[in-house]
């Protein structure tokens, strides 16, 4: 009898335990919501896009010199 009690306590445990009908790749995060910090979020990233761009000329630039000066 004891036996049977402990199955049914184990079983009815890991029942409590199952997942949630849907998998968690399928939910979906709450969206966004936009805060004070935004306008900064996107100056920076602009900032970081312009610092790209003057890392490739003066990559340009440099191979140019290099080629200039024979090397």
């Amino acid at each position: 009898m004891i036996r049977v009690t402990l199955l049914a306590a184990v079983l009815l445990l890991l029942g409590a335990c199952a997942a949630d009908d849907k998998p968690a790749a399928q939910q979906t995060p709450p969206p966004r919501q936009p805060t004070v910090i935004d306008p900064q979020l996107q100056a920076l990233q602009r900032a970081k896009a312009v610092q790209d761009t003057v890392d490739a000329h003066k990559a340009e630039t440099d191979a140019k010199l290099r080629e200039a000066e024979g090397q």
